[in-house]
């Protein structure tokens, strides 16, 4: 049986977890009636899909105002900003370096839409400048990162809400109150896994000099000082900016994992492997075949990816699933369906109206409202999502070690894992200490 998400509200007996959230063609016709008084100033910094995504996501509020951008990429930041200008009638003001941003007491909040390995220090110090921020996943881009970032949110009780919006999904949030139900039955295993064609890049080119406009150094910001490389534009393929699929989109479907399981800690254990096997010569560094496999008392969660071919289970060539003895629920961002396990269980399928990115920016705006530091994705939980990303990578870079990681004590139980903790940043650049 198929059912929309409206018959499903209807007949399921409670929706605690769900948000009354009007469709996006609603919300245009609603929102704008604050007073000037509650004017959201807001600055953007990297000026990139998802940056300028979730900064016109928030202009849909008539009361955000943008009043600066910065990008190292001069001539994006002029097209962008063009964009932005259309929108309200003004241009903001544009900067090369996101201090000066931080530095103007006009502007409420930050939106950080950098490379991965920029955001820790870009939100620390945005934490020490009052400003709150919504701030691009995964929230850094190694585990050290990840405790300074919480520890600043934290210190300057600032409302941060993070770019993993399946958190405001209400489809997703349906499927989290069919899970609590406990119609599956016991659960004992999840599965997640991402195949795109995202690996499948071209061979390596010679380095060249960066091309006018770039401001190279301060793109490299605190990672190593090396030529510029086009290939490095890929940037989510280089570990020293960002980790793969694992840390794009594996942190999105970890994150349903854990909520499904409602997991706040680290597994036991982590179990990893992987390598360039489908496409060796290619240009990327991060790995295009991987797995997983995490270790809790009572079930497990594993995690496959194959990047560049584009086919998965259940035809869908990336999501998660969850199996227990009365059936098996398998979803992704279209719909989530339930197959049952000889009739224990009934089978359905419910649709998603894919609405999550505006309700998640709308949240974020009501927490900096009412000062609501309980955001649909707050700080925390983007720390725990990007960990466990992170192990999965650390795992395999080791040539598949098993890892036991402590979050107390910040340590592996392998020595040689701990490199990859923190980074050493480069000159001027120096680590947040909090």
């Amino acid at each position: 049986m198929t059912i929309n998400r409206r018959t499903f509200i209807k007949s399921s007996s409670a929706m605690a977890v769900g948000m009354a959230i009007p469709p996006l063609a609603a919300a245009k016709e609603t929102v704008g009636r604050a007073a000037a008084s509650d004017t959201v100033n807001v600055g953007l910094i990297g000026c990139g899909e998802m940056g300028t995504w979730d900064l016109t996501d928030l202009m849909l509020h008539k009361e955000v105002r943008c009043l600066a951008m910065c990008d190292v990429n001069q001539p994006r930041l002029r097209e962008r900003a063009g964009e932005i200008t259309q929108i309200q009638g003004k241009q903001p003001d544009l900067y090369g370096d996101y201090r000066k941003i931080l530095d103007r007491k006009d502007i409420d909040a930050v939106v950080i839409g950098t490379p991965d390995h920029w955001h820790c220090l870009i939100f620390a110090d945005a934490c020490k400048a009052g400003k709150d921020i919504y701030v691009e996943k995964p929230i850094a881009n190694s585990i050290a990162e990840c405790d300074a970032m919480v520890a600043a949110a934290q210190k300057y009780k600032r409302v941060v809400q993070v770019g993993q919006q399946q958190r405001s999904s209400r489809h997703f949030q349906e499927m989290i109150e069919y899970l609590r139900s406990g119609k599956l039955g016991k659960i004992g295993r999840v599965h997640v896994w991402c195949n795109f064609n995202y690996a499948a890049d071209p061979p390596p080119v010679p380095d060249s000099k960066a091309p006018e406009g770039l401001d190279y150094d301060m793109w490299l910001g605190p990672a190593p000082k090396v030529p510029f490389n086009e290939r490095r534009d890929e940037w989510r393929t280089h570990w020293h900016y960002g980790g793969g699929l694992m840390t794009d989109w594996g942190v999105h479907l970890l994150d349903m994992g854990l909520w499904g399981m409602d997991i706040k800690t680290m597994p036991l254990r982590v179990l990893s492997a992987g390598g360039n096997y489908l496409f060796p010569g290619g240009s990327h560094e991060t790995y295009d075949t991987m797995s997983v496999t995490y270790q809790f008392p009572d079930f497990v969660m594993t995690w496959e990816n194959n990047a560049g071919v584009q086919t998965g289970p259940y035809g869908k060539n990336y999501g998660f699933l969850f199996r227990g003895v009365n059936g098996t629920l398998v979803a992704d961002r279209e719909d989530w369906s339930v197959y049952p396990e000889t009739n224990k269980a009934s089978e359905i399928t419910v649709k998603a109206d894919h609405q999550e990115h505006a309700a998640h920016t709308s949240n974020f705006l009501e927490c900096i409202k009412t000062r609501n530091f309980n955001t649909a994705c707050p700080i925390e939980n983007g720390s725990l999502c990007a960990k466990y990303a992170h192990l999965g990578n650390i795992g395999a870079r080791l040539g598949g070690a098993a890892l036991i990681y402590n979050d107390q004590t910040k340590k592996f139980d392998l020595d040689e894992a701990g490199k990859f903790l923190k980074p050493e940043y480069r000159s001027p650049w120096k680590f947040p200490e909090v």
